[in-house]
């Protein structure tokens, strides 16, 4: 692999080497690929990858933007518990894919209740109570998590 300093020197700038990967939700992105790409680069491929692998969405783009959200949160490693969870329902059997549908479907939920509710403070510890009890099994079965 060429070093940061070789392109420099040839003249082609770092910011090719980002253009090089693509999103693929069934693998782990590359943090620094990743917090490197601004939010309209991340939806965008995001939004390539579904594109490209003949996905039909009703919406896109809130179907990108939710995949955004969860891989950030797995990029802040253990800021958070998305990370260990995500790994947790892949060691499940949920494909890294399903299982970054799964914390949105937690996530979706968790900000609904928070704008239709009659208490409408953002308190991430009930997200992450969820998110530690949901399990590929309730996934699977479409079992919602109590919150």
């Amino acid at each position: 692999m060429i070093v940061a300093d070789e392109f420099f020197q040839t003249g082609v700038q770092l910011s090719c080497l980002n253009q090089m990967q693509q999103y693929d939700p069934m693998f782990e992105s590359d943090p620094e690929w990743w917090e490197a790409l601004d939010v309209d680069e991340r939806i965008n491929v995001v939004v390539e990858y579904h594109d490209e692998a003949g996905t039909e969405l009703p919406d896109e783009y809130t179907h990108a933007l939710l995949h955004v959200v969860v891989e950030n949160q797995v990029a802040l490693g253990e800021e958070t518990p998305v990370a260990a969870v995500l790994c947790r329902l892949v060691d499940e059997n949920l494909d890294r894919h399903d299982a970054v549908h799964a914390i949105a479907s937690i996530l979706v939920n968790h900000l609904f209740e928070l704008m239709h509710g009659d208490d409408a403070t953002l308190d991430n510890d009930d997200y992450y109570a969820e998110l530690e009890e949901l399990t590929a099994e309730k996934w699977s079965r479409g079992e919602r998590t109590e919150g």
